[in-house]
């Protein structure tokens, strides 16, 4: 079953992609709460058209969202953790804790944008990924540090 995503959908696709689903997961998740409606041949002329007039409006979001990365990139954000004397952490540094972080230095991103290489379960350097447009992934450097 093919459907047209209304919106972002992390695993299956982005906003306007036309995609195969399962019918159930189509028929019984994906079309009842909004998320995406059945791929007819008039529902993708419709898309045609409107991606056609929205073209303008996604090049300039790209490059904001290119802005955004190069931002990003050029920050290393401290994210202070207890932790044990052989430098394990008590539980893991989470998106939320990230995501707060970016704030506190002026970038509001969502925390469902952000996900991580490895998990961080230990002092030190890791990287976070910021999924900030359909094209453009911004890694952030993280330093994880003892707040004893």
């Amino acid at each position: 079953m093919e459907v047209i995503l209304k919106e972002d959908i992390k695993g299956l696709g982005y906003k306007n992609d036309i995609v195969k689903v399962k019918p159930g997961y189509g028929r019984n998740y994906l079309i009842p709460k909004g998320l995406a409606i059945l791929a007819t041949d008039s529902a993708k002329k419709m898309l045609a058209e409107n991606l056609r007039q929205a073209q303008h409006k996604a090049e300039r979001i790209k490059n904001e969202a290119l802005t955004l990365a190069a931002q990003l990139a050029s920050i290393v954000l401290e994210i202070p953790t207890k932790a044990g004397e052989t430098g394990r952490i008590f539980g893991a540094v989470t998106s939320i804790q990230v995501a707060e972080a970016l704030k506190e230095k002026g970038f509001e991103i969502d925390r469902k944008k952000i996900s991580f290489k490895e998990e961080i379960k230990m002092l030190g350097e890791y990287e976070a990924i910021v999924d900030l447009h359909k094209e453009v992934k911004a890694v952030v450097k993280l330093n994880v540090i003892n707040a004893d």
